[in-house]
């Protein structure tokens, strides 16, 4: 993994979880080459504390990130920006860390000078998407989203942002059309086709809908909201023991990944169909 110079995405999933993916871009220079210390200076240089140049400070956040310490990455970045302020880089990881720690204003306002800085930063205007769509500011999202997808056409996954903000303003059948681009893209992506089944079952296309999150579950079997959102869906189409069998699995997906909550609401979910069947 690159440590100097890092470019951090959020990938956006329309259900409980949202999922982070780090991409990396080319290393920053530290531009000076180290010198061995002469004999005369090596204790002045233990005494003095010598202050990091704008590099340093954001490589400094680099690691940080690296590690999950977002308050302290946010520091360094901080202290980057204050020695270089042109830089859309800091701005852009110092958003991303915002983003981690739910800060969604902070982030925009750092996405904002990124893209002030960079004009073409299609990553940024994706974040920013991410944070509008948090905010519930889905207009704004899907404005962001396709500047985003203007500038780089043939990333998949800002069709999946768009998707989940227009399917969320109820326009499903352009949502399902954002989630066929992505697919076309990566048809590998899992994301896709479950955020594509959300959008089927929101039009009452059933059928669909079980077919996509088999897709989904295909490419990542321990998907539990797929199994979830199967098992209902399943039920819905009167496949009494596979909606079963699907809910079962979920519970015990979400539990050996910690997730009890969601253990317990599938549980619940089968307790209610199994109720609703004997009425």
């Amino acid at each position: 993994m690159i440590k100097l110079k890092k470019i951090s995405i959020i990938l956006l999933i329309s259900s409980i979880f949202s999922v982070a993916n780090i991409a990396l871009n080319s290393p920053k220079s530290l531009g000076q080459e180290e010198t061995e210390p002469t004999e005369e200076t090596v204790l002045e240089e233990v005494e003095e504390t010598p202050s990091l140049t704008a590099v340093q400070w954001y490589n400094k956040g680099v690691d940080q990130i690296d590690v999950g310490n977002y308050q302290a990455a946010i520091e360094a970045f901080t202290e980057s920006i204050k020695l270089n302020k042109s830089d859309a880089d800091s701005y852009y990881n110092r958003g991303y860390s915002y983003l981690l720690l739910e800060q969604f204003e902070e982030a925009i306002n750092d996405y904002d000078q990124a893209i002030e800085l960079n004009a073409e930063f299609a990553y940024a205007y994706g974040n920013r998407c991410y944070a509008y769509y948090q905010l519930k500011n889905h207009e704004q999202a899907i404005e962001d989203c396709s500047q985003a997808i203007e500038l780089e056409a043939n990333y998949a996954d800002f069709y999946i942002y768009l998707g989940n903000a227009k399917d969320d303003l109820k326009m499903h059948e352009a949502a399902i059309l954002a989630y066929n681009q992505a697919i076309a893209l990566s048809e590998n992506n899992p994301k896709a086709y479950y955020n594509r089944a959300l959008a089927y079952n929101r039009l009452g296309k059933s059928l669909q809908a079980v077919e996509d999150y088999t897709k989904a579950l295909q490419l990542n079997p321990n998907f539990a909201d797929a199994y979830h959102n199967r098992g209902v869906t399943r039920f819905k189409l009167e496949e009494r023991e596979k909606a079963i069998a699907d809910l079962e699995k979920a519970a015990e997906l979400f539990q050996a990944q910690g997730n009890t909550n969601n253990a317990q609401h599938a549980i619940n979910t089968l307790q209610q169909l199994q109720t609703e069947e004997s009425l």
